[in-house]
């Protein structure tokens, strides 16, 4: 039997919202995408002035025209959900709540972000601080259908989120009282360890995760070839082929039945010309 390959596949990349939030739909159905991440902020600050009505009406009319399915926002780069400096993690709640209240207002399927970073504390005490402060989003989650994904760490620094083991924990804590979910970067797991250079690397990597994590809770992923080596701990994107991971890696990525049908999001570093190759040598390896 033929294997059934769905239509369209979703595949995409993170595009620029600039001058407008519905930019980024528009820049994504130009590069031949079905899906797309974006910033509805700036992700370098902590305030961010609210989207007006009419920028949402325009967001609406984009989705329409352009059919893109699976939208996901990328949460600010300043968060720290599981701070222990008390001023860090009071901006980072409140810039989260925004963040959450945006992407209601523009019914975005998905809110990746980065689990924490341990800076002046242990791994354990961060992550705990991290389900503290997703409890306090408990009443704004239930507004809308966004739903938070954490997105797989390298292990660079003090950043947590690099291990099945430990995304597998916070799930396991919040996933009763809030819509949560894992988004895996490739470039990240890899660089944390997970070799996923093969077939068999692929398949020996997802028993790992659905032991310690549970493939039920994988929703999205982020694309990207890996400057560094396997377990390297760095955090460096290359363009699909271009890095440690290789196209033998992403063609088995493709062909993989538990993997095909999720939404995959570019953060190669060349852009908006490559990306249109990029998601079409995706969706060539899926036949």
């Amino acid at each position: 039997m033929a294997k059934v390959v769905p239509d369209p596949l979703l595949i995409g990349a993170h595009t620029s919202a600039q001058g407008g939030v519905h930019n980024a739909l528009l820049i994504g159905k130009e590069i031949g995408a079905t899906t797309i991440q974006l910033f509805t902020s700036n992700q370098r600050t902590w305030r961010s002035k609210p989207i007006s009505d009419e920028e949402v009406a325009l967001w609406h009319l984009a989705l329409k025209e352009t059919n893109i399915k699976k939208v996901m926002s990328h949460n600010s780069y300043l968060i720290n959900l599981g701070s222990c400096k008390k001023e860090i993690l009071e901006k980072s709640r409140l810039a989260f709540q925004e963040e959450i209240q945006r992407c209601h207002q523009l019914n975005i399927s998905f809110l990746n972000f980065h689990p924490g970073s341990a800076t002046e504390s242990s791994e354990e005490e961060c992550l705990e601080t991290i389900i503290k402060s997703l409890f306090k989003m408990e009443k704004l989650c239930s507004k809308g259908t966004t739903r938070l994904l954490f997105e797989t760490t390298a292990g660079q620094g003090s950043n947590v989120g690099y291990s099945f083991e430990q995304l597998g924990y916070l799930i396991a804590r919040l996933k009763d009282r809030l819509p949560v979910g894992i988004c895996v970067d490739t470039c990240h797991i890899f660089a944390a360890g997970y070799d996923i250079r093969s077939q068999e690397g692929w398949e020996a990597t997802l028993k790992e995760f659905n032991q310690k994590a549970g493939l039920k809770y994988l929703f999205a992923m982020h694309i990207n070839d890996s400057v560094h080596p396997l377990g390297s701990r760095k955090d460096r994107h290359a363009s699909l082929g271009e890095g440690k991971i290789g196209l033998k890696g992403f063609k088995a990525m493709m062909q993989h039945p538990k993997l095909l049908q999720l939404p995959k999001y570019l953060e190669t570093p060349l852009g908006p010309k490559l990306w249109i190759d990029e998601i079409k040598l995706l969706r060539k390896f899926a036949k």
